[in-house]
Parts: C-alpha cells; structure tokens; sequence
C-alpha cells in the first residue's frame, strides 16, 4: 500500500509541475497560434486580468520596424505588467522565442489599457501566422 501512495503522490507532484509551467512549442506557427488562441481565451472571459494596467503601446501598423523589433516590444511591453504575472508569462516566453532578441527599443511616450493591447497583438499575430502559412504553402 505504501508503495502505491508514493508512486500516487510522485505522479501527483509530476502533474504539477508540468501544468505550472508554460506550454512551449517549437514551430513560430505553433508558437503565434497559441498565442492568438491564448489572447481569445483572456477576452472571452468575464474581464481581462489586470485589464487596466497600462503599457507601452506598440505600433504594430509600423512598416519601418520588422516584426522581430515588434514582437520584442510586445514582449517587453508585457513584462512590466507585474500584478499579473502569470497570466501573461506564457505570452512572455513565445515572443521571447520568436523574436529572439535580448533588447529592443520601446518608447513610454504613449501608453495603453493592456484590454486594447491584447486585440492588437492578437491581430499581429494572426496576421504572421497567415504569411507565415501562405509562405509555407508556397
């Protein structure tokens, strides 16, 4: 019996962890789609965590930056979000990925309610992910 306890509470112990950590994938496309579909999972609730926390707004309409520059700015943008931590880490660590910058350049001259930013990275997103798998099917 006790054995089984302890091979009960390993597998218990395993569940957590995995499920406390962020999902990761390896594919950009696998990586902006979960994005995308984590974004429609925050709005679809009741509110967006922390949804009047204010960030750096990103222009992602901006042709003269690349959408590495974009996607860093993104992801630092949401790195100053503190009170929600983990809800947004998992947004971190893909444009973190994607990006794969140590450092860009983010202005805090304009700002925005982090419930506008969201569609609007959500939007970003998407839009890679169509090049991406128009590209692909090139």
């Amino acid at each position: 019996m006790l054995p089984l306890l302890k091979a009960g509470f390993a597998l218990l112990s395993l569940l957590e962890l995995i499920s406390s950590r962020p999902l990761t994938t390896t594919s950009p496309r696998l990586k902006l789609s979960e994005i995308t579909h984590r974004i429609q999972q925050l709005n679809s609730g009741v509110q967006v965590p922390c949804n009047d926390t204010r960030v750096a707004q990103v222009a992602f309409t901006d042709r003269k930056l690349s959408e590495q520059e974009l996607l860093c700015q993104a992801a630092t943008a949401l790195t100053e979000v503190t009170k929600c931590k983990n809800d947004y880490e998992p947004f971190i660590v893909n444009l973190q990925s994607l990006h794969g910058k140590t450092n860009c350049s983010l202005s805090h001259e304009n700002e925005i309610y982090l419930r506008n930013f969201l569609p609007e990275l959500g939007n970003f997103t998407q839009g890679m992910y169509r090049r991406l798998a128009a590209s692909a099917a090139q």
